[in-house]
């Protein structure tokens, strides 16, 4: 943090205490309640099995690494479980788990402890996790080929609404988007239970919507110029788990109000980059990570403006 009398400009959170924190944590799990409990519906033993060993291996994973690295364990706080529940609600129900496991390892263990921990990290330790694992499937595919099952097949054919978008099928109507539909990753399974779970969190005095907002408009007036149905590029993929719980990260967020609208700005074209012209990606993992990168670029380039910046609720 910068010396008093100047404006602080280091990374959130600003964590009061620790009882704070352990609020904080057990807030975002209930808000994580309902698009798990949608996602157990749909899927069943799958959904459950992938969410309980992302958990167990986070909290074994920060137990490992603490005690290598000589730090006292921190699961009190809940931030491990949490980055577990985030990996395995970021994954197909017929997702390998050992994939989902091996994220879990590299969001806990590299992105969050190794990064110095809690509150020290620059990239979302859930996303990074999982971005890690789409990037080395090709390594899998070369020296473990036996291991890319129909399993693993399915994880990329499966019928998710964002797929059938861009392959021009039909859709789903947007009452089963928006309400619940199967296909895709866990998160996918409802934005009605994602938006319920991001408005306790706003209720909770946890989250700003500014970030989400913006990504929203930017996704609506890309695909709007681009000829395409911008309800169903809202509704489909991870664009809601991404902007309402992932960009609105305490710690990889930008701090101030005019971060915060160039951070949400880039997160949406970025989407829609993807998107459009390189579909079938989905790039909202990749697009909030690579903006996480430019966080503390943002922090400093608007940090004269924040005195002439509106409260944000």
């Amino acid at each position: 943090m910068s010396q008093a009398g100047k404006l602080p400009v280091s990374s959130a959170p600003y964590l009061k205490d620790n009882y704070f924190l352990e609020t904080a944590m057990r807030d975002v799990m209930i808000a994580l309640l309902p698009i798990s409990l949608v996602s157990i519906f749909f899927y069943g033993a799958n959904a459950i099995f992938l969410i309980a060993i992302c958990m167990a291996t986070a909290a074994l994973t920060e137990v490992v690494v603490r005690k290598i690295m000589g730090k006292k364990p921190s699961l009190y706080d809940g931030s491990a479980v949490l980055t577990g529940l985030f990996v395995a609600l970021l994954y197909q129900p017929t997702a390998p788990w050992f994939s989902a496991v091996m994220a879990t390892v590299i969001g806990v263990g590299v992105a969050k402890e190794l990064s110095g921990g809690l509150g020290l990290n620059r990239f979302n330790p859930a996303l990074f996790g999982r971005v890690s694992m789409i990037l080395l499937t090709p390594v899998f595919a070369a020296f473990a080929p036996d291991a890319l099952t129909l399993s693993s097949v399915e994880i990329v054919t499966q019928a998710s609404p964002l797929a059938l978008l861009g392959s021009g099928m039909e859709m789903p109507s947007y009452g089963e988007m928006f309400i619940g539909f199967q296909g895709g990753a866990l998160s996918e399974s409802s934005p009605l239970a994602l938006m319920a779970g991001a408005a306790y969190l706003k209720y909770r005095k946890h989250i700003k919507l500014r970030v989400p907002l913006v990504i929203f408009a930017t996704v609506v007036v890309i695909a709007l110029a681009t000829g395409q149905d911008p309800l169903y590029h809202l509704l489909s993929g991870g664009l809601m788990i991404g902007a309402l719980f992932m960009a609105t990260d305490w710690v990889t967020a930008p701090i101030t109000y005019s971060g915060r609208v160039i951070f949400g700005l880039c997160i949406g074209v970025l989407v829609m980059i993807f998107r459009v012209f390189l579909p079938p990606t989905e790039g909202v993992a990749f697009s909030i990570l690579i903006m996480n990168a430019f966080v503390p670029v943002i922090d400093k380039a608007t940090r004269h403006l924040a005195f002439l910046e509106p409260k944000e609720a």
